[in-house]
């Protein structure tokens, strides 16, 4: 009789995780939903007229509570999630205000911030004055960064491509990077 109460409880525990993975409360992911929350990959996309660009599916869920867009650092554009940005702000505040570079650091970062919010078919305004400074006109490239994706002219992430594809720079410049999947 104990038995069969055991076999009921575990049958119990067996459906209600069922409940649990249907309901979204669970990842099925080994890796416990990190990647499943990564910017990776690389999208070709167009800005409309109005400077709106449609986010890839891929990377709306990331998006869904807002994010910020900012100037990158080789002209190109930053978008970060609240969470990120959060944590970006926190280390420009633990920056010295005497120092010269840091001061125009965080300037480079904060003066050019925006918040953004997805419209319900999933795009954003890209202000007039970060299109110029990425030099961004229809076309466009989204690049996936983990925390958080940049926004590429076709051009100039060309340019980068060419530059992470020479063999021999490349293993020169990585050299210093101590990279393990252990």
């Amino acid at each position: 009789m104990i038995l069969m109460g055991q076999v009921v409880i575990m049958w119990v525990k067996v459906e209600m995780s069922g409940k649990k993975w249907s309901a979204g409360i669970y990842r099925r992911s080994a890796y416990q939903g990190e990647t499943e929350q990564m910017f990776l990959g690389r999208y070709e996309h167009t800005i409309d007229e109005k400077g709106r660009l449609i986010i890839p599916v891929r990377y709306r869920e990331g998006l869904k509570n807002g994010a910020y867009i900012t100037q990158g650092f080789e002209k190109n554009l930053v978008v970060h999630t609240p969470l990120t940005f959060n944590k970006l702000y926190e280390e420009l505040n633990q920056t010295n205000l005497v120092d010269p570079n840091a001061r125009l650091l965080k300037r480079l970062i904060l003066s050019y911030a925006e918040k953004i919010e997805l419209d319900r078919v999933g795009r954003f305004l890209i202000p007039h004055f970060l299109r110029e400074t990425a030099q961004l006109k229809s076309a466009v490239v989204l690049v996936g960064m983990g925390d958080y994706f940049e926004i590429w002219s076709p051009d100039l992430w060309e340019q980068q491509q060419n530059q992470m594809q020479n063999a021999d720079l490349t293993s020169e410049r990585f050299a210093a990077f101590k990279l393990s999947t252990r």
